[in-house]
C-alpha cells in the first residue's frame, strides 16, 4: 500500500490496513527509526503490578475494550504464518 505525507508531515494509514491491524482513531502509537526505515505500532497498555490471592498479576492502568473471538481468531491466524 502507498500513503503519501502531506507538509505538515502527516500520513494516513489506509483504511484496509487500519480494520486488519485493528487500529482506531486516536489510539496512541509508537514510531521509531530503524535502519532507515519507520517502525509503527501500537503503545504498550500501561500496566501496573497487584498482590491477588494467587500471586502477583499485571492489571491495565486504563480500562481495555473487549476481548471478541474475531480478535483471538486474527490473532492466533497472524502468529501461525
Amino acid at each position: 500500500m502507498k500513503a503519501t505525507m502531506d507538509a505538515a508531515g502527516r500520513i494516513v494509514i489506509p483504511k484496509p490496513l487500519r480494520q486488519r491491524l485493528h487500529l482506531v482513531a486516536g489510539e496512541a502509537l509508537v514510531i521509531r527509526e530503524r535502519d532507515g526505515r519507520l517502525e509503527i505500532e501500537p503503545a504498550p497498555t500501561p500496566m501496573a503490578l497487584e498482590a491477588r490471592s494467587g500471586g502477583v498479576v499485571a492489571v491495565p492502568r486504563e480500562p481495555l475494550p473487549p476481548l471478541t473471538d474475531e480478535i483471538v481468531r486474527e490473532t492466533l491466524e497472524r502468529s501461525r504464518r
